[in-house]
């Protein structure tokens, strides 16, 4: 497995999971919502960001064995 498949299935996992720890801790308003929330829906647009890249790493490799 290449190493930019490996972080490209990380990124989400630590955006949503290793980072809450240190993320709860900020305490501002972005948009009008508390800073946990708006860490967390960010993370749903960069969790789709990864998945379409590894989409196009893995649809380059569909014809070949």
């Amino acid at each position: 497995m290449k190493p930019a498949k490996i972080v490209l299935t990380l990124i989400p996992f630590i955006w949503t999971i290793g980072m809450i720890p240190f993320v709860n801790k900020v305490k501002p308003l972005v948009f009008g919502l508390p800073f946990l929330a708006f860490w967390l829906v960010a993370g749903i647009f960069v969790a789709f960001l990864c998945i379409g890249a590894l989409y196009k790493i893995d649809s380059k490799n569909n014809g070949k064995s």
